[in-house]
């Protein structure tokens, strides 16, 4: 390391006085300002060069340096660690944070003390020289975070430590506080424990923080962590630059390598159900030119935290994984999230899609979809004693897959949100979701009349006892033993639909059911004609529906959300182009000499910022989105120098 970086470092570690915090801002011009403002705003602006708030920040600060209890539902990169950070370093005391996630703690301490805020974690990831290093700082009382999971709160050695002389226990913070719920997706019985330190520290103020809670979650979270007249903050679940897609999983290897080649250099994520099936698709972008990388607890911890790393600082720009990946990864510049397979509640595939654009800019969720994927999920949750939850939880999922109305309002329903779409900065509501954005003439309506006959008199003719699954084997004539038993291959409807693949045969019965022309039981999703289907078969009605069968479909480019004109480069400025690409180089190299991750450094906002603005002097420099004066003091020459060509 060069003696300017070792400076910058240096000073960073010392500065803690400047009691700075991270987060990505954005204003709620409704958030209220109280008497803390010019030491809140002294610490988000002086280091980090943000002069506002995203919604309910600064009101969940001045609850937390009132002492008033609070559950806080902010959406994944909504700048929930704000929210507790800042506090740390004005309450006279240790802020506890509980979370059961490892890359969390790992991902926040190392940002934390870039900027010089005391900061350490406690887990089983650490090797014990370095585990009673960190000890014995909070021990001493000089450190202002402290991160532990769920579990190492039961140990005698946490509780030992909680409990030195030197300790005072100023605010409790309760990360991914669904887990607490039985009705959340991730329930974990070491959250019911955590309510024991209300008793132990009575003193300390309780800020529960989440990104996923109904109301029947955001009730049980109150009620078992025995918080006392909390204040409930829901900001909106709309993350105005998210375009969401659902697309049809037809052959999904292809159709993942075809979006990586048309979003080429972006960096993203591709979750998967199994193991298996993250190494397979791995191996095959890898043979297909793709960096990519695999992540899921069939590997080493060596292997894993090796990958993580080379995801985080740009080594690699594509990460395949199961669900042990992304929770507590704070990558602002993600742009892309896909699932090769359904997920398994609309909480999870919530949550994991806001790991991207966490920084603001544009990015695409995309959903793989067939219905084949619900029968893999049940056969995991069929023998649990909650399948009856896991179930409601499900079908709710496969409704946000199959619906023919906005994916985004659908979100907002599901979440207690209801009306129009909020417009953000960055995206026109006829883009925000693949629904929205096709026009009429996009996808035209087919003729799917004899089909429709077709698979209303099967579901018919084998007495409405039966999911689609069942009705689509007779239709394309399968010999199953079930089938014989019931005697349906006797049928006259049976073998009549191979003239259609199974995948659209589940695209019609989608479209059937979204038209009133089916319905299904909520529990065992046993098909039922409607009326309306009854009078089309009785009438012999012309069936017009907006479906593509597979012979017809051809691939289309996703739409993506309108980036604002502050945060992209006009192609035709060719300045800004090439500021923009120094900017990347030089980042990346300092990033290296820090061991730190890009991001660390600054953000793509703020490279975007300085080479759309162009900055010429210091006091320029520190116009641009994310430079204070922290950051202009050591990078501002370098920075500079490249905007002047200097370099």
């Amino acid at each position: 390391m060069d003696s300017f970086h070792y400076n910058w470092l240096m000073a960073a570690v010392k500065n803690i006085s400047d009691r700075s915090a991270l987060l990505f801002a954005n204003f709620d011009e409704s958030d209220e300002q109280a008497q803390n403002d010019d030491e809140v705003l002294n610490i988000l602006k002086k280091t980090f060069g943000y002069e506002r708030f995203r919604p309910l920040q600064r009101k969940i600060i001045q609850n937390v340096l009132d002492g008033r209890d609070t559950l806080a539902v902010l959406p994944t990169g909504g700048g929930k660690s704000l929210c507790y950070q800042i506090p740390s370093l004005i309450l006279n005391g240790l802020t506890l944070v509980i979370s059961p996630l490892i890359a969390l703690m790992q991902d926040q301490v190392r940002q934390l003390e870039a900027v010089g805020i005391p900061a350490v974690f406690l887990n089983s990831s650490l090797e014990n020289e370095l585990y009673i290093k960190n000890y014995n700082l909070v021990q001493s009382g000089k450190i202002k975070l402290l991160y532990v999971s769920p579990e190492a709160l039961q140990t005698s050695r946490i509780k030992s430590l909680l409990h030195s002389p030197n300790i005072k226990i100023a605010c409790i913070t309760i990360d991914e506080a669904h887990c607490i719920s039985e009705w959340g997706h991730d329930f974990r019985p070491d959250y019911l424990e955590i309510a024991n330190l209300r008793r132990e520290f009575p003193k300390a103020v309780f800020l529960a923080l989440t990104a996923t809670a109904t109301s029947h979650v955001q009730n049980d979270i109150v009620h078992n962590l025995k918080m006392e007249t909390p204040q409930i903050l829901v900001s909106s679940f709309n993350r105005p630059n998210l375009y969401l897609h659902v697309m049809k999983k037809q052959n999904p290897n292809e159709q993942v390598l075809q979006f990586l080649r048309e979003n080429k250099g972006q960096s993203g994520i591709v979750y998967c159900f199994s193991r298996r099936q993250v190494d397979t698709l791995t191996e095959y972008l890898v043979s297909h030119g793709i960096f990519a990388l695999n992540y899921h607890a069939g590997l080493s911890d060596f292997e894993r935290e090796a990958h993580q790393n080379d995801f985080i600082s740009d080594k690699a720009t594509v990460m395949v994984a199961t669900l042990a990946f992304g929770m507590g990864i704070n990558k602002p510049d993600v742009r892309f999230v896909i699932h090769y397979d359904l997920p398994k509640s609309i909480e999870q595939y919530y949550q994991e899609i806001g790991r991207a654009g966490r920084d603001g800019l544009p990015a695409v969720a995309l959903l793989l979809y067939s219905p084949q994927d619900v029968h893999k999920i049940r056969y995991f949750f069929e023998q649990k004693d909650d399948s009856e939850k896991e179930e409601a939880l499900l079908q709710k999922m496969i409704l946000y897959a199959e619906t023919k109305t906005c994916r985004r309002l659908f979100l907002l329903s599901y979440f207690g949100e209801s009306g129009s779409i909020p417009t953000g900065n960055y995206v026109e509501r006829e883009c925000c979701c693949d629904i929205c954005s096709s026009k009429k003439d996009d996808v035209p309506l087919s003729d799917v009349t004899i089909q429709t006959q077709k698979y209303l008199s099967c579901i018919l003719r084998t007495r409405e006892n039966y999911g689609a699954s069942y009705v689509i084997d007779v239709l394309m004539g399968s010999k199953a033993s079930r089938i014989r038993e019931h005697g349906d291959d006797r049928l006259s409807t049976w073998g009549i639909g191979r003239d259609l693949t199974r995948n659209d045969w589940l695209e019609l019965n989608s479209c059937l059911l979204d038209a009133g022309y089916l319905e299904k039981s909520e529990k065992f999703n046993v098909l039922h004609v409607t009326e309306l289907g009854h009078l089309a078969l009785r009438n012999g009605e012309n069936i017009m529906l907006p479906i593509n069968f597979s012979e017809k479909q051809e691939h289309r480019k996703l739409s993506k959300p309108k980036s604002g004109e502050v945060y992209k480069i006009d192609s035709s400025d060719s300045e800004a182009n090439r500021i923009a690409e120094e900017l990347r180089c030089w980042r990346r190299k300092t990033a290296d000499d820090l061991n730190v991750p890009p991001y660390v450094i600054f953000g793509d906002k703020t490279l975007l910022s300085i080479a759309n603005k162009k900055p010429r002097s210091t006091q320029e420099l520190l116009s641009c989105y994310g430079i204070g004066e922290t950051k202009a003091e050591h990078f501002g020459t370098a920075i500079l120098r490249i905007v002047s060509g200097d370099s």
